[in-house]
C-alpha cells in the first residue's frame, strides 16, 4: 500500500483502487502530480489477492470492499478514483450499508458488460495453479500482460516490483489467481445502493466498455479524448481533472 501524508487536516482523501492484476504501485508516477494538486492525504492500497495484501477466501466486491474499508483511518473522508475492478469496488465501498464515509466515487474503465464466454474465461484464469517461471524478466513480462499494462511500463520499472515475488530462485506473480473469480458487477444495483455523486469514465479507445453501456447506467459519464483502457497511467492530468470537483 502506498499511503502519502500531508497536512490534509479537515481535507478529503484521495482513494486510489487499480484494476484487476496491477497493485497500488501503479500509482506511483501519481506522486509529483498529487503534490501539485491535491492539497491532502492520498492513498493507494492493494486490493486483497494483490501485491502484498493476502487473499481472500473467496472473491467478492462486498469483500474487497471490506478489506479496504478495514485499514482506513478513523476521520477520513473519501473521494474514490477506481480503475476497472477497482472502480467496482469503489461503489462497493460507496453503498449505503457499508457505513463508510465516501464522499463521491469515480470509475474508470469499468467493464459494464460480460458475455458467457468472458466469464467462463475468468473461471479458468480462476482455477489455474500458480505459475512459475524462472527468470524475473519472464515474470515481469508476464505481470505486465495480466494488469494490461504490456506497453506502459518496462519489465525493470519499479512499478512492476510490487507485483512479483521470488521464491528459492523462482519467480512468480504477487498475485492470487482465484482472483479472477470475482464475477461481474451488478453496475445497477451497485448505483441504486449509493446516495453519494458518481461519475464512470472511459478512455475514447478502451475496448472494454462503449460510451452507450455507460450511459445507459443512468449517471454522469465523462469520455477521455484519445485514451484507452489505461488512462489513468497514459494521461494522469487529464485523469486527475475528474475529481477536481469533489475535492
Amino acid at each position: 500500500m502506498v499511503d502519502e501524508s500531508g497536512d490534509g487536516a479537515g481535507r478529503r482523501v484521495l482513494l486510489l483502487l487499480h484494476g484487476m492484476g496491477a497493485t497500488g504501485d501503479v500509482w506511483l508516477p501519481w506522486a509529483p502530480l498529487l503534490e501539485r494538486r491535491w492539497a491532502g492525504r492520498w492513498l493507494a492500497p492493494d486490493l486483497a489477492g494483490h501485491g502484498w495484501s493476502p487473499p481472500l477466501p473467496e472473491y467478492s466486491f462486498p469483500g474487497l470492499a471490506a478489506r479496504i474499508g478495514a485499514g482506513l483511518a478513523a476521520g477520513d473522508r473519501l473521494v474514490v478514483l477506481g480503475h476497472s475492478l477497482g472502480g467496482v469496488v469503489g461503489l462497493a465501498l460507496a453503498a449505503r450499508g457499508a457505513g463508510l464515509p465516501v464522499d463521491a466515487v469515480v470509475g474508470l474503465g469499468i467493464k459494464a458488460v460480460w458475455s458467457p464466454a468472458e466469464l467462463a474465461k475468468a473461471g479458468e484464469l480462476a482455477a489455474r495453479p500458480v505459475t512459475w517461471f524462472a527468470s524475473r524478466d519472464e515474470a515481469a513480462r508476464r505481470y505486465l500482460r495480466v494488469a494490461g499494462l504490456s506497453g506502459l511500463f518496462a519489465p525493470e520499472h519499479p512499478v512492476v516490483e510490487a507485483g512479483l515475488r521470488q521464491v528459492d530462485g523462482r519467480w512468480r506473480l504477487a498475485m492470487d489467481p482465484a482472483a479472477f473469480g470475482v464475477g461481474a458487477p451488478e453496475l445497477p444495483a451497485l448505483l441504486a445502493a449509493t446516495d453519494v455523486p458518481v461519475l464512470l469514465a472511459r478512455g475514447e479507445h478502451d475496448p472494454m466498455v462503449t460510451d452507450a453501456q455507460l450511459t445507459e447506467l443512468g449517471v454522469p459519464v465523462a469520455v477521455l479524448p484519445g485514451l484507452g483502457h489505461n488512462a489513468h497511467v497514459e494521461a494522469p492530468d487529464a485523469v486527475l481533472d475528474l475529481v477536481e470537483p469533489y475535492r
